[in-house]
This record gives structure tokens, C-alpha cells and sequence, in this order.
């Protein structure tokens, strides 16, 4: 494993230490990446990372000391009136339950340390043990450079799903040696140098009305911009479907910052993001950009050239030129945080496996709107009565998933009404991946349990984990051009105003996210709250592997994957020279994606890993 130095290019990082002598060595340890220094009360080093001056505020009183880094408002005089009032770490739950924007929280209290992201991962924890303690950092590769660990194979298998979002084996980190703090749990670094995890977030039960529920959105909505927009000369927003419509009006409307606009065209003659834009912005008033479609990447483009440092493979990998397009012109016009409507779909238009627990709580309401969704989507009956009178545990589910991981993908019209998606593997994964992920599902299923009772919000807590990972990564992608990225939907206290509202009001085949149209009455410009259309974007699919098929069939030669023995070289290099079906474009994703990221490794490290 390379050195420590290597690892210099990334824009943004920390690790946290208890309040040990054993530290002392780590620190040493980091000593060739430049950083910045956060002692304990006991002067021993507590926070070490190298993050952006305006994203970390302190705060201490007596032998209590809070830090908060990434997007917030709170002051350090307020941090340090919080300390007074902790004396132990679950003391801080008042603090947790009440910050606005995304941030981590972390404390040091007499000293037994704090640590915690954010519920949905934007802001993630991992741990290892080294020099006999209990460590933690929010990039899991710095962890594994301070191990000299390597890649895990086994979990980079799960990887190779689609989607890749199977609870909790989804989104462990890559390296041996490297754990994931759950989301919902803070992290305790005790004294005697080991750790324990405590949950301390659930998801709020859905019971609100649909107009005290706007209300509270709006309301949540309006700080995590307002936080993120104050003390700004200048913001950029995208503009594209009604989710960034609302964080771009709610930013315009503030008034803290100047609110720049960007729009990207499509190819796609269907797409209108462009034509109902230009209507947001006529009524607000704020400069407008939009990126003609011919300046847009297409899937695939740049792949070899790649050269960002990730914990983690990224599927946004495919299309990285894509998103930075707008990041560039973006930095260029003197942004330095991009707003973005990540997270809107998850948390607003929900998922319709909510009409399964509603069918017995409220029949009448659950049938009309499953009759409306059945049309819409045009679901065949049959499928969806069985979907219906399934009542399996979350295990017995994930056994299924195991055991299906093989067969083909479900069909188009498949209802949405299980426990989660049903995960596939490529065509051209070998046996032992096969083996590998079934036996990891098989595993996990023996005492795995929901994120919640109810299926529907499952699904909605386990979509916004997924996602979130690629907005955490893209992140790290735009920083690399000088401009990081906000994603309000994500932000706890929004993410609760939305989950609490009921989901037969907040989810409907008759109306388009109406919890967002209620609370952005009034912010959003009227002729734009009645739009119910969205774009997909999945028409460059296959002009993007017909223009960059070279690219991909270099990736194809020598494939790092077939060197661990994880994908059938040849099977992969076949598909890559014919028309791939739409549906399975995201199968290409995927191993694209792991494919990139092992060759990335190779660029700042210096082992090539192998199988066995």
C-alpha cells in the first residue's frame, strides 16, 4: 500500500482520536497529508484533517468541547453554551435534534468522545482499530492507508448488483479492517480506547395532515437553504425538475445570496426542463445559464482519464463529465456551493410499497389509490394482489433476494409494493461473485431487520441511503473543480418533516409531490408548481456506449474485476461491442464503476491486487 502523501489530492477529510497517548502515534502517522489540528481539553489530538476554514466551528466549556464541520450556522458561542450543558454523550441529543444544514457533530467530553453523520450518509462514519484503539474518520480509505489494508472482494461483489441497494450489506466500505457506523447511531470512543454505537434517530411515525405537514417542510426547507446561503456573495443552483425548482426559488426568494442558475438541455426531444426553467426564472428574476445540448457529455465519456480519489466505487463514474459540466461553469462564475435537488424524489414522491401496510389501516383509500397507481404504471393485476397478500418478514424477503440474484431482471411493470428492490448480478459475473453475494445475503438475512416496521418508509430510508453515497461522492467530484455541493432534501431536520407527513397524502397518482406543492405555495412561482413531468435522460444511453465503446472495451482489456475473479472477462467484452437494452445500461454502470475505481487505486498505490 502506497504512502499516506498519496492521498494529498483529496479536498476534504478528518479523522477523529480518543483522548489517548496511543493517538499520539496515528498523528504522527498522518504527518505527510497537510492538515489542521483540534486538541482535546487534555491537549492530546483529537481532530486532524484538512477541511475548508468556513465548514468547522468549535465550541468548549470546561472538559467539553463540540466541533461541527460541514454546512451549518451555529456559532461558536453557541456551541460553547451547548458544552456547558453536556456532561455525557447522549446529552448531546438536544444539539443533534436541532441542527440545521448537514454536518457532522463530534465532542469530547471528559474524555469519552462523540461521533456522528447525518441519518441519511451525506455525512458518513467509519472506524478501525489501529495502534490498539478505536479510531474513526469520515473517508473509509484514509482509515484503510493507516491499516495498509487492501480491497475486500467480497463486498466489492455486492457492488457488481443492480440496484445496489440490499439493507445493510449495501454501502459497507470496501476495505478490510474498515467499518460503517450505521447511519441512525452516534459513535462512542470510550476511554479505555474502545467504541460502542447508540442509536439515537428513528424514522417519525407518518401520521401529520398534508397541511400541517407542508408547513413543517417548508419551514425546514427554508433554514437548510437559509444556512447554506447565508454569509454568500454568490450561490448556484441547478434548474432543472420541480425538486431544484423549489431549492433555487427558496434560494432567490432568501435574498442572502446572489442565485446563479444552470440548466442542462437534452438531446431528448420529450425532455422539457429547459422550457419550464425559463418560466421559473422569468418570474424570479436571477441570471440564468443554460448549457446547450451538444455541450453535454454523453455516458461513458472520459473513463480512462478519471482521476478522482474515492472511498468507495461511484456508478456517477459513468456520466462524471456530465455532472462536473455544470460544477465548471459553475466554479468559474464564482460559486463555491452548488444547491441541488438530490434527495426530492425519495423523500416527496415516496415509495408506493406505503399502500401495503394502508390497505389494512385504511382500505378505502388504499384501493382508490392503488387503482390509480395500477393504471399509471400498468401494473398486471395478478402481480400486484400477490405483492399485496405477502406479509414475510424482512428476512425471509432477503432470502428471496439470494435466491433470485441470478434469474432475470424483473419485468417493467413489476409493482413496487415489497420490501425493497429486487437486486440482479450481470450476465457476465462469474461464479464465484454468484456464490460470494449469495452468501453475504444469506448471512446477513439470518438477523437482519427493516429500517422500519413499515415497509414503505423502509424503502424510502433505504433509497436515500443509496443515493446519498453518490451525492457524498459527487461531492468529492465537484471539490476537485473548486465548488462543493448542497443537497437540502438530505438534511435531517427536512428529511423528518417529510417522512412524519401520512403517506396517502404526501404520495398520489392524482397529483405530482403535492407535499411539495402545498409548502412551496407561494415561494415557487405559481406556473411552475403545476408541472408534473420529469425527464430521465436514459435516451444518450446507448449513443454513449456507441461513441465511447472504445473506451470500454479498453476497460475491458486486462479488467481488474476478472483479476480477482470477480467478472467473466470475455462475457464483459461482448457486451460492451453490441446495443445494450435500456434496462440493462445500469448493469454497465455498476461494473463500470468498480472497474474504474480498482484501475483509480492503482494510480495511488502500489499494489496491483489480484485474486487469491
Amino acid at each position: 500500500m502506497a504512502s499516506l502523501a498519496e492521498l494529498s489530492s483529496v479536498p476534504s477529510w478528518f479523522a477523529v482520536f480518543p483522548d489517548r497517548a496511543a493517538a499520539g502515534a496515528i498523528r504522527a502517522a498522518l504527518a505527510p497529508l497537510p492538515a489542521c489540528v483540534v486538541d482535546h481539553p487534555s491537549t492530546r489530538p483529537w481532530l486532524v484533517g484538512n477541511w475548508p476554514p468556513d465548514t468547522i466551528t468549535t465550541g468548549q466549556a470546561g472538559d467539553t468541547k463540540i466541533a461541527v464541520i460541514g454546512q451549518h450556522a451555529i456559532t461558536a458561542c453557541e456551541l460553547s453554551a451547548e458544552a456547558g450543558r453536556v456532561r455525557r454523550p447522549a446529552d448531546l441529543n438536544r444539539l443533534a435534534r436541532s441542527l440545521q444544514g448537514s454536518s457532522h457533530v463530534i465532542a469530547s467530553i471528559a474524555g469519552t468522545v462523540r461521533v456522528q453523520g447525518t441519518v441519511t450518509g451525506v455525512r458518513r462514519v467509519f472506524t478501525a482499530r489501529l495502534n490498539g484503539i478505536e479510531v474513526a474518520a469520515d473517508r473509509a480509505d484514509l482509515l484503510a492507508r493507516l491499516l495498509e489494508s487492501s480491497v475486500d472482494e467480497q463486498r466489492l461483489a455486492v457492488h457488481l448488483l443492480h440496484p445496489p441497494i440490499v439493507y445493510p450489506l449495501a454501502g459497507q466500505p470496501v476495505w478490510r479492517g474498515v467499518e460503517l457506523l450505521p447511519t441512525d447511531h452516534y459513535l462512542v470512543l470510550d476511554r479505555d480506547g474502545g467504541k460502542h454505537a447508540v442509536r439515537w434517530w428513528s424514522p417519525p411515525e407518518p401520521v401529520v395532515p398534508l397541511a400541517e405537514g407542508a408547513v413543517a417542510l417548508r419551514e425546514a426547507l427554508v433554514a437548510a437553504v437559509g444556512t447554506r446561503t447565508r454569509n454568500r456573495p454568490i450561490v448556484s443552483c441547478d434548474l432543472g425538475g420541480v425538486d431544484s425548482t423549489a431549492v433555487c426559488s427558496l434560494a432567490a426568494c432568501g435574498g442572502q445570496a446572489k442565485t446563479v442558475a444552470y440548466t442542462a438541455a437534452s438531446l431528448d426531444p420529450l425532455a422539457d426542463d429547459v422550457d419550464w426553467a425559463k418560466r421559473t426564472v422569468a418570474a424570479l428574476g436571477i441570471e440564468h445559464h443554460v448549457i446547450p445540448a451538444e455541450q453535454m457529455p454523453l455516458v461513458y465519456d472520459g473513463l480512462l482519464g478519471a482521476d478522482d480519489v474515492l472511498d468507495e466505487p461511484c456508478a456517477a463514474t459513468v456520466d462524471r463529465n456530465r455532472w462536473l459540466v455544470i460544477a465548471h461553469q459553475a466554479a468559474a462564475r464564482g460559486s463555491r456551493l452548488h444547491l441541488t435537488g438530490i434527495g426530492g424524489d425519495e423523500l416527496l414522491y415516496g415509495s408506493l410499497a406505503h399502500l401495503h401496510p394502508l390497505l389494512r389501516s385504511d382500505p378505502r383509500t388504499a384501493l382508490r389509490n392503488l387503482r390509480g397507481f395500477a393504471a399509471k404504471y400498468r401494473w398486471p393485476r395478478r402481480k400486484v394482489w400477490r405483492q399485496l397478500r405477502a406479509n414475510s418478514p424482512y428476512s425471509q424477503w432477503l432470502r428471496r433476494v439470494a435466491d433470485s440474484i441470478t434469474t432475470a431482471p424483473p419485468a417493467p411493470d413489476e409493482p413496487l409494493l415489497d420490501w425493497g428492490f429486487t437486486p440482479r448480478l450481470p450476465a457476465w459475473a462469474s461464479t464465484d461473485a454468484i456464490h460470494t453475494v449469495q452468501n453475504a445475503i444469506y448471512d446477513t438475512a439470518r438477523n437482519a431487520g427493516p429500517l422500519a416496521q413499515n415497509r414503505g418508509q423502509h424503502r424510502e430510508m433505504e433509497t436515500m441511503r443509496f443515493i446519498s453515497r453518490i451525492a457524498r461522492q459527487v461531492d468529492q467530484m465537484a471539490r476537485g473543480v473548486g465548488i462543493g455541493l448542497g443537497a437540502p432534501y438530505y438534511d435531517d431536520r427536512v428529511v423528518e418533516a417529510g417522512l412524519a407527513v401520512r403517506p396517502q397524502d404526501r404520495i398520489s397518482p392524482w397529483q405530482y409531490k403535492p407535499l411539495l406543492a402545498a409548502a412551496m405555495h407561494g415561494i415557487v412561482p405559481p406556473a411552475s408548481l403545476t408541472r408534473s413531468t420529469k425527464a430521465n435522460g436514459t435516451c444518450d444511453d446507448e449513443a454513449g456506449l456507441q461513441l465511447h465503446r472504445g473506451e470500454l472495451l479498453d476497460l475491458c482489456a486486462g479488467s481488474r474485476l476478472a483479476e480477482l475473479g470477480l467478472v467473466d472477462e470475455a462475457a464483459l467484452r461482448e457486451a460492451c461491442t453490441r446495443a445494450v437494452p435500456t434496462e440493462l445500461h445500469a448493469f454497465l454502470y455498476e461494473t463500470v464503476a468498480c472497474e474504474t475505481w480498482l484501475r483509480s487505486l492503482e494510480k495511488t498505490t502500489s499494489v496491483r491486487m489480484t485474486h487469491g
